[in-house]
């Protein structure tokens, strides 16, 4: 069984319930002995790679007789890890429509109903999220809390994500602020980095952070892509340690000349990372010429990229590092 390389809360949630259920449970039994219908179940509950991939497991669980209802929890589990807030939202006609035929032996992924109708209201409150509809938000994934508390965990950063847009929106960044740059040199000013372009994208990193170590590579291929379309690309330490400073250096070494953007030390006083409440790495910022918040969040948050096209619809993302090793 392929495991997803990313996995949200929710998903970790849901996934935990399945291990609770009996040993029928097709996750359970994947290895010898597993029939076409519990194969093919077991290859839709762990695709990932790509909707094309998906499309073709679903097809094969359907000629094996697996359930819609088990077919369309395999899909919510697709995007979710994929953290595609909007394709969830576009499944609601679904889920609701599915509500009225929903039977719990059906469900591979739901241990009880109440589980199930937690995830509805949960959909529901993205839907309320996109359409930047606060009390539905807040109503629908209350009732979420209410039916399913253990998946609690799994709302949360819904909650902090539209705390954090609202505070973000009083904010305002100083651009003639001088930030000391990782390898020996004068300090630099943001509005010296930022002249002539569209927006300046802020990368919040430690040397420290193994999220961050792994995300380097593709944070290379997205800051060389942005520069080449006009978009201030710096990079942010938080602090001046000296391991971590000489951690940071090894780690940029290697990329030398083609190291892309400015790589610069947080100020102690007027902390970036701590104007836009950042708590964990890697994080982006993306910024407009006049110091607005546009984009705050995890850097494999969807409205990351569709934000910078809204800046310039010429924008794609690269190819990963990860994508070319295949």
């Amino acid at each position: 069984m392929r495991i997803p390389a990313i996995v949200l809360p929710l998903a970790a949630a849901i996934l935990a319930s399945v291990a609770a259920q009996p040993s029928s449970s097709p996750s359970a039994n994947s290895g010898v002995g597993q029939n076409p219908r519990e194969v093919a179940l077991d290859n839709l509950l762990s695709e990932r790679e790509s909707i094309t991939a998906l499309d073709a497991a679903i097809a094969d669980a359907r000629k094996a007789g697996v359930s819609a209802q088990a077919i369309l929890e395999a899909r919510f589990l697709y995007h979710v890890d994929r953290r595609e807030d909007a394709a969830i939202a576009a499944m609601l006609p679904e889920f609701l429509k599915q509500s009225g035929d929903f039977k719990i032996e059906d469900s591979v992924i739901f241990a009880v109903k109440e589980d199930w109708l937690a995830v509805v209201e949960y959909v529901k409150a993205i839907v309320a999220l996109s359409k930047d509809e606060k009390d539905a938000f807040k109503k629908h994934i209350t009732e979420a809390f209410w039916l399913s508390p253990r998946q609690a965990a799994a709302f949360a950063p819904h909650i902090e994500r539209l705390r954090l847009e609202e505070s973000m929106r009083s904010v305002k960044i100083d651009f003639s602020i001088k930030l000391a740059p990782v390898n020996p040199g004068d300090p630099v000013s943001l509005e010296s980095l930022f002249a002539g372009k569209k927006a300046m994208l802020l990368h919040f990193w430690s040397p420290m952070s193994q999220e961050c170590e792994a995300a380097m590579p593709d944070f290379v291929a997205t800051a060389r892509a942005l520069a080449s379309n006009e978009i201030a690309v710096v990079s942010l330490v938080p602090d001046d340690a000296p391991k971590l400073l000489a951690a940071a250096r090894a780690m940029i070494h290697p990329l030398g000349r083609e190291a892309p953007g400015a790589w610069l030390i947080d100020s102690k006083d007027k902390s970036l990372g701590r104007d836009l409440r950042i708590q964990n790495l890697p994080s982006m910022a993306l910024l407009t010429p006049d110091g607005k918040v546009i984009f705050n969040g995890d850097p494999t948050d969807g409205r990351f990229w569709e934000t910078l096209e809204k800046i310039d619809a010429r924008i794609t993302r690269p190819r990963s590092a990860s994508d070319s090793s295949k």
